[in-house]
């Protein structure tokens, strides 16, 4: 196994992951900023 390799899958993959967590906060930012937007509307069937 050549460590010239090993440097280069984890820097791939390092990528990978950060790319995924950037999408989850961007998600999580999108749910919660339309959470606020939308209120929390009680309708008279809910009650």
């Amino acid at each position: 196994m050549n460590m010239a390799n090993v440097e280069i899958a984890l820097e791939i993959m390092g990528k990978g992951m950060g790319g995924i967590f950037v999408a989850i906060v961007v998600i999580m930012a999108a749910v919660m900023v339309l959470g606020k937007i939308t209120g929390n509307r009680k309708d008279k069937e809910e009650e």
